[in-house]
């Protein structure tokens, strides 16, 4: 296990695929006719990833789970309320620590539902309530189809010129609509998706697609002349208390709410992680062309930094519960 740990607190390969991709745009941005091609390209694709979003993500799970109503009801309000309370805190370091843009690109972090894959993954590692974070996860993410778009314009619109709460049939008709249909869908198809590694890495070459796209735009508008070493540096740091302060209200409300250790497992890692998946493709959507690239900077850092942070956090709740179970009294036999 102490291997996997160490696997999985590295730098994900992913992110530097993502980071080279943008830097590639920067140097080559596609602008004219092409731009405009790939762009349709790009939107088409995000309409079918979220159809597969739906057609994965188990019906089933999400009302099962609706039964633990109280720790649920966390998960979200941390994913959903306690995120965007703090994000908004954050405007008191601007212009000192984070520039506008920035600030909003943390913003809109703030409004992303909980990953999936991730805080099932460390939820059973540190030995935590994995059906509930399957199921919290799983909510999360249908909440959020609907739920981030509407946060997003309320948060958002002044600033950046965010799609308005009126846009929202338009999001509906690209986001919801095709998650709806491969929900109705799952129960023929479901299975067969799941089992093809080929769509599962779909998902990773669209949001590659999206991050060149919104890069490129932005190169053209001149987003690199609005960020410095240090403002990056900045940036992560602010990205890091934001990720600590979520664990540590996380563990506390547990505490309080009187959850089983595994159930307080589940709230820490599905209620502090905000999903790069779901994010990158409903930015291009959401947000201006001419600043996606700069706005999604926070994402891509604090989705890095809740890796290596949760991995040591699921190997501190595992370590402990092995420390535990060998301090147990063996029980005598039976005579």
């Amino acid at each position: 296990m102490p291997n996997s740990f160490v696997t999985r607190s590295r730098i994900d390969p992913y992110i530097i695929a993502l980071v080279l991709t943008a830097v590639l745009a920067a140097f080559f941005p596609v602008r004219g006719e092409p731009a405009a091609v790939l762009d349709t390209a790009v939107t088409i694709a995000i309409g079918f990833l979220f159809f597969l979003y739906g057609a994965r993500l188990p019906r089933g799970a999400t009302w099962e789970g609706v039964r633990h109503w109280r720790l649920h009801g966390a998960i979200l309000l941390s994913t959903y309320a306690l995120f965007p309370v703090l994000g908004l805190a954050t405007a008191v370091l601007v212009p000192a620590v984070l520039t506008e843009p920035l600030h909003l690109g943390l913003l809109f972090l703030c409004v992303l539902p909980s990953t999936v894959q991730s805080s099932i993954t460390f939820t059973s590692l540190a030995g935590g309530n994995v059906a509930a974070a399957i199921c919290a996860a799983t909510f999360s993410n249908v909440l959020g189809v609907l739920l981030t778009p509407v946060l997003a314009g309320l948060l958002l619109a002044g600033g950046t010129g965010a799609v308005p709460l009126d846009a929202l049939p338009e999001i509906v008709l690209l986001l919801l609509v095709p998650f709806l249909l491969g929900q109705l869908a799952r129960r023929w198809i479901g299975e067969w998706v799941r089992a093809r590694r080929a769509l599962g890495k779909l998902d990773r070459v669209v949001i590659l697609a999206v991050v060149f796209t919104a890069f490129s735009e932005g190169t053209a508008h001149g987003i690199w002349e609005q960020l410095t070493p240090s403002g990056l540096l900045l940036l992560a740091a602010v990205c890091l208390v934001l990720l600590v302060v979520v664990l540590a209200v996380t563990s506390l409300a547990a505490r309080w709410c009187g959850f089983s250790t595994p159930d307080r497992i589940a709230l820490v890692f599905a209620g502090s992680k905000k999903s790069l998946a779901s994010g990158l493709p409903m930015a291009s959507v959401l947000l201006p062309a001419a600043s996606v690239g700069l706005l999604v900077l926070p994402l891509m850092l604090y989705h890095q930094l809740q890796l290596i942070a949760c991995a040591w956090l699921a190997r501190r709740f595992a370590d402990r519960s092995a420390d535990d179970a060998a301090s147990a009294p063996v029980p005598e036999a039976s005579a």
